[in-house]
């Protein structure tokens, strides 16, 4: 099939940081930047996959010295090299099997399997990737394809989701064949396309259809219904909360920090699924996410977030129990309340529903109002009193007991008892 690319195609040798002729005439453009390209998908940057039948490393460096590019060989064994432009990479691999077709075979599924050659402005296209494009649906190749390489199978829900395309019904019923394949891949791949998935916009429902054809059996294996009907409540809170306060997708939408030194690259509603997605026991959700190679601050996030979601139950809380809420919670506050009006059996919040879980959204809500006021005294409360002056002005010992005194005289002030360093020392004074 011949093509006449647009000027901005990524198919078009004018939209790239260096000259057609460094390739040769038998190089072609495989995989991903094809497919997106003809689905006019196409970003800032620019994504080349080519593949050559000889020389692959040495045409690599060859285009890096003449442009003074970067350059590092991906993967020697199988003759992969980089190039790297200030908008751009090309990577260069070494076409496998003896035909283009042969190497068109052994990949995923059809749509990554059309191949375009720059200099012919030719699109080739065995497998009829080009049709199930038109059709918006990912179709395998074979089913021997996606055995000999079993993250395939979540990578088909994976870019399901970012496609927008379905899964043909062959293909989902041999992925849910091979799904028990999916326990020899190792744990950062299987994270990397679960993260990929938790972030997407629309990569709920894909975790969902991947669930019910068992391919996290063995990475999660306490996921069940409730903890996804759970999940799929998530989006629409998460939306709902930052149509109502739009200051809250700074929480939801970017990285959230876990710590005072540490933030996750995870986005605070990526968390709260998660945290979803986990088992409900601490020690259980730790050794899943240990499974996974997970970071052991995200894991302490989720069990921060798990040990205080019963507390929003309580509602309506004491001026004493939303101050220690928020002192324990800090940024987390947003993913402990989406999680606490989406969990199961609570009415949607902006929905009706049973007076006591009216109740207690509207507690949980009023709680969100105070953390989003930085001048509300419970939510953030400036200390009247250090520590040091505590020690210093009654005469005490430095000790755990002094971190105690200090909690007791910052919940009074929450409450409105003191206001003043001298009358927060007066009360500290009399419970000696």
């Amino acid at each position: 099939m011949h093509l006449s690319p647009a000027p901005t195609s990524p198919l078009n040798p004018q939209s790239w940081p260096f000259d057609l002729k460094h390739l040769p005439l038998n190089a072609h453009l495989v995989g991903g930047s094809v497919r997106d390209a003809l689905l006019q998908r196409q970003g800032d940057y620019l994504d080349l996959d080519v593949v050559v039948p000889s020389a692959a490393v040495e045409t690599a460096q060859a285009l890096a010295r003449c442009y003074r590019a970067g350059f590092v060989v991906l993967d020697a064994k199988r003759h992969i090299a980089r190039v790297v432009f200030d908008r751009a990479t090309v990577d260069v691999a070494l076409q496998e099997g003896s035909t283009l077709e042969a190497d068109l075979g052994r990949r995923d599924f059809t749509v990554n399997a059309i191949a375009y050659n720059p200099h012919s402005q030719t699109l080739i296209d065995p497998l009829n990737g080009y049709r199930d494009l038109e059709a918006q649906q990912l179709r395998m190749i074979s089913a021997a394809n996606l055995e000999a390489d079993p993250l395939r199978l979540l990578r088909a829900y994976r870019q399901a989701a970012q496609l927008q395309f379905s899964i043909d019904p062959a293909t989902a019923a041999t992925i849910a064949h091979l799904a028990p394949h999916l326990g020899r891949i190792a744990a950062e791949r299987i994270q990397s396309e679960l993260n990929a998935l938790l972030h997407h916009p629309q990569g709920t429902p894909w975790i969902e259809a991947a669930w019910q054809v068992g391919l996290f059996q063995t990475w999660l294996p306490s996921l069940d219904a409730l903890a996804m009907a759970h999940l799929l409540k998530l989006d629409h809170g998460a939306q709902g909360l930052m149509e109502r306060w739009p200051a809250l997708a700074a929480s939801f939408q970017q990285p959230i920090p876990l710590t005072r030194k540490e933030s996750s690259p995870r986005t605070g509603l990526a968390l709260a699924k998660l945290t979803t997605l986990l088992a409900t026991e601490d020690d259980r959700a730790e050794k899943e996410w240990q499974t996974l190679k997970g970071s052991r601050a995200e894991i302490r996030a989720v069990g921060l977030l798990r040990r205080l979601q019963p507390q929003l139950r309580l509602q309506p809380l004491s001026i004493r129990q939303q101050y220690l809420l928020f002192q324990s919670a800090q940024g987390l506050l947003p993913v402990l309340a989406l999680l606490g009006l989406t969990e199961p059996g609570q009415p949607c919040f902006c929905g009706p529903g049973s007076q006591s879980g009216a109740d207690r959204s509207a507690g949980i809500l009023g709680l969100v109002e105070r953390f989003l006021d930085p001048t509300d005294p419970v939510a953030h409360l400036k200390p009247l009193v250090t520590g040091q002056a505590l020690v210093q002005t009654l005469d005490l010992k430095p000790g755990p007991h002094i971190g105690h005194l200090l909690t007791e005289l910052q919940v009074a002030q929450a409450e409105g008892r003191i206001d003043s360093p001298a009358a927060a020392l007066a009360l500290a004074r009399s419970w000696q």
